[in-house]
């Protein structure tokens, strides 16, 4: 019997450690409405090789059901910088981050901790690194400011509430 229950727990554990997490952004880690933003994640640890990011707000009066962000993002990338329109977002409290299933966005993978979008022109959360030096980033909402490019030939984009994948590549809202 204790054998059993000793490659069960094995068995369990060896599933917990192989899990997808967001590890930015979080409780102490904002975003900055209308700005780059910087989405992270265990991507050495995960099952899955590619999912769909959503944003989401416990309050419906905020955002009334998940927006999808990035229709496909590959586990591989780690992090993926989120452009101003994609973050576009009023500023707030109670939003997470959802990776889900590419196919059905209501089998969620993992989501981050609730956490604040700040007004445009806020200053972005000291960081520190392992190294222990720290570090403190800037909005970059200005109209000049350079966009981040996307890499990995990755499918990618914003795609409004109710908008087919197929429209919004008509329209040029995302990438393939």
């Amino acid at each position: 019997m204790f054998r059993r229950l000793a490659i069960t727990c094995a068995a369990l554990l060896s599933v917990a450690s192989a899990d997808l997490s967001v590890t930015s952004p979080g409780t102490n880690d904002w975003w900055v409405a209308s700005s780059a933003n910087t989405l992270s994640w265990t991507c050495t640890t995960s099952p899955y090789q590619n999912f769909t990011i959503l944003l989401a707000n416990s309050n419906p009066s905020v955002l009334n059901a998940p927006l999808a962000i990035i229709a496909v993002q590959q586990n591989y990338d780690c992090s993926e910088t989120i452009t101003q329109q994609q973050s576009a977002q009023p500023a707030g409290t109670g939003y997470i981050v959802q990776f889900a299933n590419t196919l059905n966005s209501t089998d969620i993978y993992a989501q981050s901790e609730p956490f604040e979008i700040k007004a445009l022109g806020s200053s972005y959360p000291t960081t520190t690194s392992s190294a222990g030096s720290t570090a403190t980033g800037t909005p970059s909402g200005s109209a000049g400011a350079a966009q981040a490019t996307k890499t990995g030939g990755t499918l990618a984009g914003y795609v409004p509430v109710g908008m087919s994948m197929v429209a919004a590549l008509a329209l040029g809202l995302v990438v393939a």
